[in-house]
């Protein structure tokens, strides 16, 4: 059989073949290798550069890498947080012609950590409820997009930094299945999976001496349960209210904005005595803040940050004198965003010197440095103005920062 990459883009084969596929993925050269941190995989993974791009590539049997790769692709499409598949390569032989292993080929998450190595210092307890948070929401928007992960752990998910918090990614899709719906019997077994795995996974961090004494991991095994539990009765339960009273919907469906989802499609019902409405949002999709900033500026970022830079979007703009909302001869809300873009965002970033931002993405950076600017002006009692915050972080913080902040080769 000859060599096949199946590829999603028609520059990537190119790109991969030049890749040693006539040897075993644990004997491939330091040359074509990239030292990134791994998380627990039962396969052989191992992070190659191919062109620009550093990928990571999988061994395993060609049936279920053709499927995992064709539910990956299934998750991008649907919009849900996963590493984004790239190519199937088949017909690998050896130099004597025997047979390989096929291999799966995703994009390196730029930025991502697995969480053994977030455990290399010891982790407080206020981080790791903040990874349970994340894994939460992964898991919820899995299951209202109808797929059954099948092996939910910390060692298939990979986490960036999110504004403060996490936002965590799917890695491994081998054990999933798409469906039209699942039932509550199904998300209750992945709930339970990821249950135990995560005990598992912490008790095996405590024995190694790697997990905070205050972390109890069956404790925190349980703690997925009821965060997955409170988000997903929130984005889909049943509300009863009375007759007339419509902005009690439109609270319930801003609170769920709140929480980033959006209302795509709903359901409202009047009661036969016509004394109550029934609301019911058939359909929640995530990523409101994301999906509202990308709209105005044009920056696509996760969900925490987008919030972060919408409210201070929303602050320059009433400083601007032609800022009327509602006025027709007012700039329009595009306008002042990518103005705002333009004098205010991308400087702002670029001032922090490229050696320094370690792993942190553009609008990481800049979260940051409005968090810097609110805790100086807190302690100056006034606002000390952002171009001082910059000059203050690069000089004082982010050169102590550089280890944990370090950049990865792909960076």
């Amino acid at each position: 059989m000859a060599l096949q990459i199946s590829a999603t883009n028609p520059e990537h084969p190119a790109l991969l073949l030049e890749l040693p596929w006539q040897l075993p993925l644990e004997e491939w050269p330091e040359e074509v290798l990239v030292p990134l941190p791994r998380g627990i995989s039962r396969h052989i993974v191992r992070y190659a550069r191919a062109g620009d791009e550093v990928i990571a590539v999988k061994e395993l049997a060609e049936r279920p890498a053709l499927r995992e790769y064709e539910l990956l692709r299934d998750l991008d499409r649907l919009g849900i947080p996963a590493v984004d598949p790239l190519a199937v390569v088949t017909g690998r032989l050896d130099a004597a012609g025997a047979p390989l292993e096929s291999v799966l080929v995703t994009r390196h998450l730029r930025g991502s950590q697995p969480y053994r190595s977030m455990f290399e210092t010891t982790m407080r307890p206020a981080t790791m409820h903040r990874l349970m948070d994340a894994l939460a929401v992964l898991l919820v928007r899995l299951h209202l997009a109808g797929f059954a992960w099948g092996d939910c752990s910390l060692s298939n998910t990979l986490f960036r930094r999110d504004a403060g918090a996490y936002a965590a990614y799917l890695v491994d899709a081998e054990t999933g299945d798409l469906h039209a719906r699942l039932s509550d019997g199904q998300r209750d077994y992945d709930l339970d999976l990821a249950r135990v795995n995560i005990s598992g996974e912490l008790l095996d961090l405590e024995a190694s001496g790697a997990l905070h004494p205050s972390v109890d991991p069956i404790e925190f095994g349980t703690e997925i349960c009821a965060r997955y539990q409170g988000l997903w009765q929130e984005l889909t339960r049943t509300s009863v209210y009375p007759a007339g009273k419509y902005h009690y919907i439109e609270r319930r469906i801003r609170r769920l904005n709140d929480l980033g989802f959006d209302v795509a499609e709903m359901q409202i019902e009047h009661a036969t005595h016509g004394d109550t409405v029934t609301f019911v949002p058939k359909v929640v999709d995530a990523g409101h803040h994301q999906r509202q900033l990308l709209r105005l500026t044009g920056l696509d970022t996760e969900e925490n940050q987008a919030r972060r830079l919408l409210n201070d979007l929303e602050s320059w703009m009433a400083t601007q004198d032609d800022y009327a909302p509602g006025d027709p001869l007012g700039a329009r809300p595009e306008v002042l965003a990518h103005r705002w873009v333009r004098d205010v965002f991308r400087p702002t970033v670029r001032a922090v010197p490229p050696d320094l931002r370690g792993t942190m993405d553009p609008a990481e950076i800049y979260h940051e440095l409005l968090e810097h600017r609110w805790y100086l002006s807190e302690h100056a009692q006034h606002d000390i103005g952002l171009d001082t915050a910059v000059e203050d972080y690069i000089s004082n913080i982010l050169p102590t920062a550089r280890e944990t902040l370090r950049p990865t080769v792909s960076d």
